[in-house]
């Protein structure tokens, strides 16, 4: 049996070769409209999404706007997203101290990020990756259930799988990873009906044995 370091090496191999361009489907302009826009994918599609900023940007660019519009304009523009009063709650509240403690600009640091209300670890390495060129590991539902799926973790929480994937991913591909494995996680290796028949990794993958 090959060790975890070897089969990680060979599932990236493929991936690559599968997905060799990847990038984050949530559309944006910049970093801010980034950091809202993962937001609120909590519990909602990228589609979904993208069809609010598209409205939400226009009425609302910055964090000096968000800051100041009032949560009930902002929760009837993000309702379709679903959770939109925790959401808005928490949008207005990061653009204050955005505007507070960094002029308004999105800090390129984990450790800061995560400091802003509902920002966590996922969000704040999908801003990481896609806005500033930072690697990191974005543990979202894909990459905690194909992650478990080929033996790579035994973990259920999204922390511990991370830091299991840092341990085994070469740091210069965790962002390229991350979103890997969230396009697999789309086009085959599904929750329900996983295409087992069709995947390139069924001789790695421990939930086909």
């Amino acid at each position: 049996m090959i060790n975890i370091k070897t089969r990680s090496d060979k599932i990236r191999k493929i991936l690559r070769m599968t997905f060799p361009n990847v990038n984050t489907q949530l559309k944006h302009r910049n970093s801010f409209e980034l950091l809202v826009a993962t937001m609120l994918s909590a519990q909602c599609t990228d589609k979904q999404v993208n069809s609010v900023t598209k409205k939400l940007f226009k009425n609302l660019e910055t964090p000096y706007d968000f800051a100041n519009a009032s949560n009930k304009t902002i929760e009837e523009l993000i309702r379709p997203t679903g959770f939109f009063r925790n959401k808005a709650k928490n949008i207005k509240n990061s653009s204050r101290i955005l505007i507070e403690k960094y002029k308004g600009k999105v800090p390129d640091s984990l450790d800061e990020l995560i400091k802003l209300p509902g920002i966590g670890r996922k969000t704040a390495n999908v801003v990481l990756g896609s806005a500033f060129g930072i690697p990191g590991i974005a543990v979202d539902t894909h990459v905690a259930k194909i992650s478990k799926r080929l033996g790579l973790t035994k973990n259920k929480d999204p922390v511990k799988i991370e830091f299991d994937l840092m341990k085994i991913i070469p740091e210069k591909d965790w962002s390229d990873f991350s979103l890997q494995l969230v396009y697999f996680g789309r086009a085959v290796c599904k929750a329900k009906n996983p295409g087992c028949d069709i995947c390139p990794l069924t001789e790695l993958c421990n939930y086909k044995k």
